[in-house]
């Protein structure tokens, strides 16, 4: 059986090599119309910004070692410029020559990637504007800094690869824009955990614009201008709006594509057409809680689905599972991670959802360096079941993501989490983990009548409620909810008086853990419809201030 695959990024190789792994005799072939192969994408703004990163070390393999590992045959600088499926036959063009030439497949594989999103700007082909989405384009970065020594550099877009350039364009010196069109920074997150970003970024001496578009790049005079008026000078820059599947051949072959606009495939990763399949970044996910379609183009996607169709198409039984879309960047001191469903993607997907906000040390506080964690948690009021989470912090969000990502991977409750059997000491933790404590307080909104309310859904009754802060009277005196009274927790029982059990009552603390202790006092005490702020005063002045 003759394989062939076209790309040979993390999906293409991954394809390659497990079939190979599987089967000794079929012939496997990758034609990839770039100079690289099996190189870390995610790893180009730290080559950028970081001297120590050498290019070797993003791609440390090239076709001789896949040929004398595997004997698989990789043919880099050869774009395949048409599929005739009744003839099973590829039209190639050898870059190099000029030559153009057909091979015949009995398996293709297309794993073709994504393309940058380049919107429409004036001036956007200058000599000084780049898309970082491949090696060859970093190298193009890197020599142009070296050689021009940019002053100013202004990144369109604030996506996870535009954060990543932004600070490692600081390292180097150089003054730095972010212009997002959209009215927040990583719009993959709700908007005000994005806050917390921003603020980052404007900590480390980055410009930030929202809500702006780029319409003009001025070349001569070394400026980019927006839709608001917005100058910025920009002797370098990065376009990072995002990407699109790679999927002309596709199209041109007949096969299907997905709501997305990225190859449908089933859990085989075999697309509409037979003997075709489609992995990595060209095709599409769909979200493992509820099958809905979804393009999340991640490394470690395609990884794992060329590995599922290498094993299918050698006759295994592997399948594709869906995704959460677990993704994580680092922002200056900042770590950000999310997985599942956002809020805004919950309730666009139909869910009646359940939100906080715990704000948790990331290990026992007396610890030198003990910093806060902010978890965001989403869950579904009608089945309990947890959805999305999103955590920002300096220091352990990546352990804790990885929890919250396995506990929905396998349908975990809310509930659930508060039993998990997790690791503890003090440099590590604290007693009761953040990822328990989240649990606790979904469960106590779900189950246990310990209402939770988001400061967006106050702010939209605000009216309705009578705000009680049961903080000190030092922290009410050093600012405090427009309206609200005071009342500390230590004298909530004997000053309940002043409020009417029957009225909607909002209480709150600086983080929420004392709010949910004056919410048991006043539930105990007959009150009927008493509601815990989310996150507390911290949370609100984050959402108020920025």
């Amino acid at each position: 059986m003759r394989i062939i695959i076209i790309g040979s990024v993390a999906a293409g190789t991954s394809v390659a090599a497990k079939a190979r792994r599987n089967n000794l005799d079929n012939e496997i072939v990758i034609y990839e119309k770039d100079k690289d192969i099996s190189y870390s994408v995610c790893g180009l703004p730290y080559y950028i910004g970081e001297e120590y990163i050498q290019r070797e070390d993003l791609s440390p393999r090239n076709p001789a070692w896949f040929k004398k590992r595997f004997d698989i045959d990789i043919h880099i600088e050869h774009e395949v410029l048409a599929i005739d499926v009744s003839k099973k036959e590829l039209e190639v063009k050898n870059l190099q020559t000029g030559v153009i030439f057909y091979d015949h497949y009995d398996i293709l594989v297309l794993a073709t990637g994504a393309a940058p999103l380049k919107p429409n700007i004036e001036g956007l082909d200058s000599e000084h504007v780049f898309c970082l989405r491949n090696i060859i384009s970093a190298d193009k970065i890197k020599e142009y800094i070296k050689a021009r020594q940019p002053v100013s550099a202004v990144i369109v877009g604030s996506g996870f690869i535009g954060m990543e350039v932004a600070e490692n364009l600081i390292k180097t010196g150089i003054q730095v824009a972010v212009v997002e069109a959209v009215e927040q920074v990583m719009p993959s997150y709700d908007p005000e955990m994005s806050l917390r970003i921003k603020n980052e970024l404007q900590d480390n001496q980055v410009q930030v614009f929202t809500g702006e578009k780029v319409v003009k790049i001025n070349a001569e005079e070394r400026t980019v201008v927006t839709d608001k008026g917005s100058v910025l000078p920009g002797d370098l820059v990065i376009i990072s709006t995002g990407v699109k599947p790679a999927v002309g051949i596709a199209q041109q072959a007949g096969v299907e594509l997905g709501t997305t606009g990225a190859i449908k495939v089933n859990c085989h990763m075999q697309t509409s057409i037979k003997d075709i399949y489609a992995v990595g970044d060209c095709a599409e996910s769909y979200f493992l809680m509820d099958g809905t379609p979804c393009y999340r183009p991640m490394g470690s996607t395609a990884n794992k689905t060329g590995r599922i169709a290498g094993d299918v198409i050698t006759g295994g039984s592997l399948s594709f599972r869906g995704i959460l879309g677990t993704g994580i960047v680092k922002v200056f001191n900042l770590t950000c991670g999310q997985t599942g469903y956002t809020e805004r993607e919950a309730k666009k997907a139909g869910y009646d959802v359940e939100v906080i906000h715990n704000i948790k040390p990331n290990q026992t506080e007396y610890f030198a360096g003990s910093s806060e964690l902010v978890i965001k948690a989403v869950a579904d009021r009608k089945t309990e079941k947890l959805l999305g989470v999103q955590i920002i912090g300096k220091k352990g969000v990546d352990k804790r993501i990885d929890v919250f990502a396995t506990a929905i991977t396998f349908g975990a409750k809310a509930g659930d989490l508060a039993h998990l059997d997790l690791a503890y000491a003090p440099p590590f933790s604290t007693t009761k983990d953040p990822v328990m404590y989240t649990g606790m307080i979904l469960d106590n909104a779900l189950n246990r009548d310990r209402k939770i309310i988001t400061f967006q859904e106050f702010k939209s009754n605000r009216k309705k409620f009578t705000v009680v802060d049961v903080r000190s009277n030092r922290d009410f005196e050093k600012g405090h909810i427009e309206g609200a009274i005071n009342i500390p927790l230590g004298s909530l029982r004997e000053k309940s008086e002043q409020l009417l059990k029957n009225q909607s009552i909002v209480v709150h603390c600086n983080k929420g853990v004392t709010g949910n202790a004056a919410q048991n006092v006043l539930i105990n005490l007959g009150f009927t419809d008493v509601y815990n702020l989310s996150g507390g005063y911290k949370e609100y002045k984050t959402e108020t201030t920025f």
